[in-house]
């Protein structure tokens, strides 16, 4: 039987995670980083100052994707939390995006957020923004021309968000 975990990531998750954004950053379809991101700048990205990452894992040995949560903003927009997702193309088309994407609102409800917004979904990625549009987000913004696609061109970017309850119960 399958079993899929989602666990905070730590650096020995790091050669997997590396591993899935290099093929996904050669494909170019889905990811915004630049072709020569280092290893060390997505070291950083992953496991800087205030970032929870989490991994989905198969069988507590093959990474399947992961997540990031941290403020979107820092002081007075610290409410909102920022989310970036990314799943192994291997892995693509079975739920892990859904999986992770379930886990992340949890976790942003339990660490106290009251929205949670996905700042840069590439418009052509038919999938991934059905896949938030079940999820509860709602397309908040569109970027015009902002993801250069290297078979398509220049396509839109969705800033899409979800508040995590009522703005009339939201803290004074």
């Amino acid at each position: 039987m399958k079993e899929i975990a989602i666990r905070p990531a730590t650096p020995a998750d790091f050669d997997a995670m590396w591993a899935v954004h290099e093929e996904l950053i050669a494909s170019g379809d889905t990811l915004y980083f630049p072709e020569d991101i280092t290893r060390e700048a997505c070291l950083a990205y992953w496991f800087g100052p205030g970032v929870a990452s989490l991994v989905a894992i198969l069988n507590g040995e093959r990474l399947l994707g992961m997540y990031r949560l941290l403020p979107a903003q820092p002081g007075r927009g610290a409410h909102v939390a920022s989310a970036f997702f990314v799943v192994s193309p291997a892995a693509q088309g079975i739920g892990v995006g859904k999986l992770l994407g379930a886990d992340c609102l949890r976790a942003a409800r339990q660490a106290g957020y009251l929205a949670v917004q996905l700042d840069f979904v590439i418009s052509s990625n038919v999938a991934a923004v059905l896949l938030w549009k079940r999820l509860g987000f709602q397309v908040a913004g569109t970027l015009p021309g902002a993801y250069r696609h290297p078979q398509l061109g220049y396509v839109d970017a969705y800033l899409m968000v979800q508040l995590l309850n009522d703005r009339a119960h939201w803290p004074e």
